[in-house]
């Protein structure tokens, strides 16, 4: 076992940043960057082409739509194959949808139809990549430092995301949103090859099961049998999605009428980003004992943004309103994974990560497909005080579940209905050492 004092004395990283966990920090660090600039350069993209508020989430929908339809299947196979083999196939196919989408925006006027199939390429990319990098990043930590590797993973990516969307909106305004996609297509091959170098060679090969069906009803019965778990993925599933129609539909059409066009839009998503590095920065601290308790009461703040853009409140308190909704929103997001890090069964996290995931976006498509009609009906502002009013509301029934309330921090892994694995990088040091 390393002694402290050499451990105090590394220059470099932490004894439990093994190498996988680095390297997936890394290629998410890249993708961040690309990503979050694209969703500024896709909904101007449409914009700019003469589309309205339900032709950007026509696109938006479309991109998520093929992300529930294969999310399942892609937690299957994560489970199956080798997780980063899945990570950088789906990696490939988001670089090569974003790169048509650059070169259409760039050359002509694409269709909407044209942006639409674009979009539904990269979110089934996504549906495979989600369940294989989770389940990839919750098996390269030791469950002492579970919570600490996952608030310096997600202040990785949520600086990134303050950089991407930040720069992403800059861009827009200066160069145009075909040069965005182009950087974010550059992105997603960069990050592809970092995930190619994942070392998979110490995971515990999976048992053979009973085929894709048998593996999809096992991850259904683990995810149904913990209320926790289903309780709050309906949460976020009704919360995601009125969140996802304020940001990508109303957030632009705000920003264009009222705060000056795509620049301000970005930065206010930067603000979101950074609040979101502060309160993964204070969760490397902060370990509440009720996990869940303390990360839901942080979901409130959640709503605030819709309610900003409905006054509209000037640009300053939006800038103030979303850093604090990201920093609120993130002490969530790393008492979630901890919780799941600390009571799934490794050899099935991929599986009901896909459960989750397809819980938490199965209504996004939906909300913002329904985000034009609904402000032609409502109003914009009426309509944006809906999103809010309805965070809030499905916030406060989740308390109502006792284990959200209840569930208490452990310092070793639970394994019910599995063995304990330990990860790559774990096994790889208690090796060498021996």
């Amino acid at each position: 076992m390393t002694s402290p004092t050499v451990s105090s004395r590394s220059p470099r990283r932490p004894a439990w940043a093994g190498r996988n966990y680095t390297l997936l920090t890394a290629a998410a660090v890249v993708t961040g960057l690309g990503s979050h600039g694209a969703l500024v350069a896709a909904a101007f993209a449409v914009i700019e082409t003469g589309g309205d508020g339900g032709d950007v989430g026509l696109v938006a929908a479309a991109r998520t739509l093929p992300l529930v339809l294969f999310l399942l299947i892609g937690g299957a196979v994560a489970d199956r194959l080798p997780r980063h083999r899945v990570m950088v196939a789906a990696n490939v196919l988001n670089c090569l949808s974003q790169a048509a989408f650059a070169v259409l925006v760039l050359t002509g006027e694409p269709r909407l139809w044209h942006m639409m199939l674009l979009a539904a390429l990269g979110g089934t990319g996504q549906a495979f990549f989600g369940p294989a990098a989770e389940g990839m990043l919750m098996s390269s930590v030791e469950g002492e430092h579970a919570g600490r590797a996952f608030a310096v993973f997600r202040m990785a990516m949520q600086g990134a995301v303050l950089g991407g969307a930040a720069l992403g909106g800059a861009m827009v305004a200066a160069i145009g949103p075909g040069w965005v996609l182009a950087a974010d297509a550059a992105a997603f091959a960069l990050a592809g090859a970092l995930r190619a170098f994942l070392d998979v060679g110490h995971i515990p090969p999976r048992a053979p099961g009973g085929g894709l069906i048998a593996d999809l009803r096992d991850g259904w019965q683990e995810f149904a049998g913990r209320p926790w778990l289903w309780g709050i993925v309906v949460q976020f599933s009704i919360a995601n999605a009125v969140v996802a129609a304020a940001d990508a539909v109303y957030g632009p059409l705000v920003a264009r009428d009222h705060l000056g066009g795509a620049a301000p839009w970005g930065l206010a998503l930067g603000a979101f980003g950074a609040g979101t590095v502060a309160g993964a920065l204070l969760m490397t601290r902060w370990k509440p004992r009720r996990l869940l308790l303390a990360g839901t009461l942080c979901v409130f703040p959640l709503a605030l943004p819709s309610a900003a853009l409905a006054v509209p409140v000037p640009i300053g308190v939006l800038f103030g309103v979303m850093f604090v909704a990201g920093a609120t929103v993130e002490v969530f997001g790393v008492s979630w994974m901890t919780a799941l890090h600390q009571e799934i069964p490794e050899h099935k996290l991929s599986r009901v990560s896909a459960y989750d995931w397809f819980g938490s976006v199965a209504l996004v498509p939906l909300a913002t497909a329904a985000a034009g009609p609904a402000e032609e009906a409502f109003g914009r502002t009426a309509a944006l005080w809906g999103c809010a009013v309805l965070v809030v509301l499905v916030t406060a029934a989740v308390l109502c579940v006792p284990d959200v309330r209840n569930l208490r921090r452990r310092t070793t892994p639970v394994a019910r209905g599995g063995t304990e694995h330990a990860s790559a990088d774990a096994e790889r040091s208690v090796g060498g050492l021996g």
